[in-house]
């Protein structure tokens, strides 16, 4: 018994609560809004109504100057003035007021005092029979004109919510693979035009985004595949030459060895890259002034070989995130100065605070690039005209710039890209004001 009745406790919720659609919402609103504003009107007037008809004069003292007779009237019927005789009686004679102490109708003699009392009793029921049916023809009306304005108010809301409807039905049909069709919602410029315009620029993103997804896995197993077919040239130029030396056997592993370092490569930068685009599990004090230091003072060898002048100007720069991915942005920033850059060329880093954002720059000289071109920079696997791979962060893959705009994101950064007058590029991150370190972990430095 007691599992039957959980059981049928339960059902309701299992059934689960009818749903109020927007539409049914929207009537009820209206129908709602016509009740109290039709009630409070209908109020109003029976107050006004109840007023005046109040203030509605009724006698107090009848003033009677003959003693008359009227068989045919009955008590409580009023006789008009005019219808009474002349002072004189019927016989002409005058006669004082006061030897006229009532009025006899139908042989009962009324006193003045009863006559008052029982015509004011006739006009108060008289003012509250017309409010009485003034309230019930309003309720009346009210009622009628409550049900035209459900009904008005359904088909109200149906057009209303047309437009919207119609958005539903064409976003339903658009899938990954229909992602080029638009909504095209015509119509005034209201809500609803905002609302379709605003989906279509969603879908243009969605489509722009997917695109270089299937560009980037395109590219990603070209890139992949093209190492694992040289070493396997290697292999089977060594395996079907039955004279190869023992020094031709180590030439073949060496450079398969160095083939496996470049895809290690790859792949790291592939793992940055991926570990950026999904979030910070993080955030540690950060000075840009110490990690542009570092960076320099390791790559000041190679600025010597490429024999490029480096302009450091380091002012303090601290920024709350993650250290291992802020290192790897200014270090992608740097070895993209120096790969793309001419002989003789310059080199400029600036580190500082500007409206209490931590400012990266980097500038360097080199060939110049059209302003259209620098976004298709980065895209992975974008590289400049003669460039190969030969470092180790990912610059030679065309991923050294992808990996510096998916860290910026990541950090809230603000990365601006301007070419150069003379050549090269300028390349600026801005990143938030610092803010509480998480609790995950010990905070470096404490």
């Amino acid at each position: 018994m007691t599992a039957l009745t959980r059981q049928l406790a339960a059902l309701p919720s299992r059934l689960g609560r009818p749903s109020l659609t927007a539409r049914l919402r929207l009537t009820l609103l209206y129908g709602g809004l016509f009740i109290i504003a039709g009630a409070g009107l209908l109020g109003f007037t029976f107050w006004l109504f109840a007023r005046a008809t109040a203030t509605k004069v009724i006698p107090t003292r009848l003033s009677f100057t003959a003693h008359l007779r009227f068989p045919q009237v009955l008590p409580g019927t009023i006789v008009p003035e005019r219808s009474l005789p002349a002072p004189g009686g019927a016989h002409g004679g005058a006669r004082s007021p006061a030897a006229l102490p009532c009025i006899r109708y139908h042989s009962h003699c009324i006193t003045q005092t009863v006559m008052n009392r029982e015509l004011r009793a006739a006009a108060v029921y008289a003012n509250w029979v017309d409010l009485h049916a003034l309230l019930t023809r309003s309720a009346i009306a009210l009622a009628v004109m409550t049900v035209l304005a459900f009904m008005l108010g359904w088909l109200v809301a149906g057009r209303v919510l047309r437009p919207l409807r119609a958005i539903t039905m064409t976003a339903e049909t658009i899938s990954s693979t229909s992602l080029h069709e638009r909504l095209a919602l015509a119509g005034p410029d209201d809500e609803f035009k905002k609302l379709a315009d605003t989906l279509d620029g969603l879908l243009a993103r969605l489509e722009g985004s997917f695109a270089a997804q299937r560009h980037f896995v395109a590219n990603a197993s070209h890139e992949l595949r093209t190492p694992l077919t040289l070493d396997q040239t290697v292999l089977q130029v060594a395996l079907r030459n039955p004279r190869t030396t023992v020094e031709q056997w180590r030439a073949a592993g060496e450079e398969l060895l160095e083939s496996g370092r470049q895809q290690e490569r790859m792949l790291e930068a592939l793992l940055t890259l991926a570990t950026s685009e999904a979030g910070l599990a993080y955030r540690r004090p950060v000075d840009l002034r110490e990690v542009s230091a570092c960076l320099l003072q390791a790559r000041r060898d190679q600025f010597q070989d490429h024999q490029i002048q480096i302009r450091a100007s380091l002012d303090h720069a601290p920024l709350t995130g993650d250290p291992d991915l802020i290192e790897r942005l200014a270090a992608n920033l740097f070895d993209n100065a120096i790969r793309h850059n001419t002989a003789d060329g310059t080199v400029e880093v600036s580190t500082g605070t500007w409206d209490g954002r931590a400012v990266l720059s980097v500038a360097n000289s080199g060939p110049a690039i059209p302003a259209d071109d620098i976004d298709r920079l980065y895209r992975p696997f974008q590289r400049l005209p003669g460039t190969c791979a030969s470092n180790g962060n990912g610059n030679g893959y065309g991923l050294g710039l992808s990996i510096v705009r998916a860290i910026a994101t990541a950090h809230g950064a603000v990365l601006t890209t301007r070419p150069r007058a003379g050549g090269g590029l300028r390349i600026r991150a801005a990143f938030p004001a610092p803010r509480a370190p998480d609790e995950q972990g010990p905070v470096a430095g404490l």
